[in-house]
Formats: C-alpha cells, sequence, structure tokens
C-alpha cells in the first residue's frame, strides 16, 4: 500500500537507488517492531506479522519505502538543499555524526532546541553569536579580559556547543529533517510539519506514519538497523552532490 507523502512529491524523484537487499535488512534486525500491545494501527500497512507478542515488518515494503527516500536524499543532494540529522539515542548519535559529517549535512544528537524551526531567527542569532565567540576566542580578542570572565566565555560557547555543534554553518531553515525515532523526537516533528519542511523518518511499530512525510518502517532501536538507514541516506546525498 502506497503512502502518501504530505511535502514530497514521489513523481519529480530520479530513479537512482540501488536494490535493496532484503537478506542485509534480516541480518540488520530492520524487521523486529515493538510488542503488539504498544502498536499504533496506523502501522498496520507495513507489518507482515506477529510473533511472540512481537510485530514483525514486511521488509519488501521497507525497501519499497528506502528506495523513495535514498531517492529523495539524492535530489536533496544534487539540488544542494540542507538537511540536518536528528538521532538524539544513544543507539543513534555516534552514526549520524559521522554519516552527516562525512556528507556535508548538518545533525543535532544532544537534543532538540524547542523552537529551533518554529523560532529560527533566535535561534539563527544564537548561532550566529557562538560562531562570533568561537572566532573571538581564537584569534585572542579576549585575552586582555580577567581568567574568570574567560572562563565564563568558555562556559558559554561550549553551552552554546551543546545543541550547535552539529549546525555551524546553517543560514536558513533546512530543506527536510531525517529523524530516527519521531515518537521520542515528537516536538521536532511537529515542528517540521508546521513549517512545512519535509520530514524523512525511521519509524517502528509504535509510531505514527502520517506525522512524517516519508516513513521508513523498521526497528529503530537496533544499533545495526539505524546504522544501515543512516547510512545509506548519507550515501544517497552523497551521490545526488557528486553527481553520480
Amino acid at each position: 500500500m502506497q503512502v502518501t507523502p504530505k511535502n514530497i512529491d514521489l513523481t519529480t524523484l530520479p530513479d537512482k537507488a540501488p536494490e535493496i537487499d532484503l537478506r542485509e535488512l534480516l541480518e540488520a534486525g530492520c524487521h523486529f517492531g515493538h510488542q503488539k500491545a504498544n502498536w499504533n494501527p496506523a502501522m498496520d500497512k507495513f507489518i507482515y506479522t506477529e510473533k511472540d507478542g512481537i510485530h514483525i515488518f514486511d521488509l519488501a515494503k521497507t525497501a519499497e519505502q528506502l528506495v523513495k527516500a535514498y531517492n529523495f536524499f539524492y535530489k536533496l543532494g544534487k539540488n544542494n538543499k540542507t538537511v540536518v540529522m536528528l538521532g538524539t539515542k544513544r543507539q543513534a548519535r555516534e552514526v549520524v555524526e559521522k554519516v552527516a559529517k562525512e556528507a556535508g549535512m548538518f545533525y543535532i544528537v544532544s537534543r532538540w532546541l524547542g523552537g529551533f524551526l518554529t523560532n529560527w531567527k533566535q535561534v539563527k542569532k544564537s548561532l550566529h553569536k557562538m560562531e562570533s565567540m568561537e572566532a573571538k576566542m581564537e584569534g585572542g580578542d579576549y585575552d586582555a579580559y580577567t581568567k574568570y570572565e574567560q572562563a565564563q566565555f568558555s562556559k558559554e560557547i561550549s553551552r552554546f556547543g551543546r545543541f550547535f555543534n552539529g549546525l555551524r554553518g546553517l543560514k536558513a531553515k533546512p530543506d527536510a529533517v531525517f529523524i530516527v525515532d519521531p515518537m521520542r523526537e515528537n516536538v521536532a516533528a511537529a515542528e517540521a510539519r508546521t513549517m512545512k519542511v519535509s520530514v524523512i523518518a525511521v519509524i517502528d511499530s509504535n509510531g505514527n506514519p502520517q506525522d512524517v512525510d516519508l516513513a521508513i518502517p523498521a526497528n529503530d532501536d537496533a544499533v545495526k538497523s539505524i546504522e544501515l538507514i543512516v547510512e545509506l541516506m548519507g550515501e544517497a546525498y552523497l551521490a545526488g552532490k557528486e553527481g553520480k
């Protein structure tokens, strides 16, 4: 069954995705959903069966969604669109930061700052202030201040860094947000919907695919499942940028 994205026009996507190996998805544990008691009925279209009280995803449908997501990321990269990858759960942080850096995307792995999209003007000011303070610190502009004052400047830069480390250079609202677990990152998903920023998300059986524009139904807790999907999106974006 097709899922109709709200901010993504599937008819304009290039055909660049590789064939998705279902065995690879299986080996990564992408097929395991949550307990049946915790499911969201809206995910029924992606579920193959239930085993020992656990929902099992239909990996053929996961592959279909991955193809769409790959082609969309390819298009984003080709058109130099900005993407923020969001993954704050322990299992996602390392791979999200690594892939985003390698592919030239932005990332958030600490926590989503409320108002990041809906109050972008203020966030932009904070980003600019952090970058300005860092430049002054590196340039010796604070050398004339007391040690106490310099320590306060360092603390403020560090505080900014906890939120904005992966956002340096972001000049405007991103064109798309990639989310690992939109149930956990519900504020981010809601802000993106409000601001009409495209949302692509790895979503487990307890989530609601209607909350995002392009759902990738898969285990969003297993490290290997997250790594496989995040790395595939990074590959797609980079291929688009390089015109491969």
